[in-house]
């Protein structure tokens, strides 16, 4: 495997060895030896599945109290992958980074704990997969609007209205309101 940098230095993008031949392909999505190997020593505690359709946008999501770090990827489709810092203390606090994930790329992305996280479906229909470091904890769970101004997040060339979004993700606050 190997560990691609981001603008954010905690951000990472993995790219696992993909064996391909006429039947198919198989790779490894996690190898706790093999990441440790490369600095990464993350404990996993949930796997999480979604399907999504074009154009469906999902978060920026953040728990405000038991943050997950996230290992994120695609198994079917194309998604642009989104981490914002929301780290107060860090030097990088309120900047993004963006990564397409895609099958068939096979990048994978690390979003360590402080991160809020979103995507945008790129293709017909993405199942997008990952791991957490800590359990989905509702009550601590928060939005920021992903169209805010102040993180100016760069969505590529998608038609406003035909973006699909949960009514929960069209409250999302201002990043500015959450982390004044």
């Amino acid at each position: 495997m190997d560990i691609i940098e981001t603008k954010i230095p905690d951000v990472k993008v993995l790219v696992p060895r993909v064996f391909g031949d006429s039947r198919g392909f198989f790779k490894e999505t996690w190898n706790q030896r093999q990441l440790e190997k490369l600095g990464l020593n993350l404990s996993f505690v949930q796997d999480n599945f979604s399907r999504s359709c074009r154009n469906t946008l999902r978060g920026l999501h953040y728990q405000c109290e038991r943050p997950q770090g996230k290992l994120v990827w695609v198994s079917q489709g194309e998604v642009l992958d989104v981490a914002v810092d929301i780290r107060p203390d860090s030097t990088t606090f309120g900047q993004w980074v963006s990564e397409v994930l895609s099958d068939t790329n096979h990048r994978m992305m690390w979003i360590p704990p402080g991160f809020a996280h979103g995507f945008l479906v790129r293709s017909e229909q993405a199942d997008f997969q990952y791991k957490c470091t800590d359990f989905y904890a509702p009550e601590f769970e928060r939005c920021i609007r992903w169209d805010d101004e102040n993180l100016g997040i760069d969505w590529g060339s998608v038609e406003t209205r035909r973006l699909i979004i949960s009514d929960k993700d069209a409250a999302g606050q201002p990043f500015r309101e959450l982390f004044p």
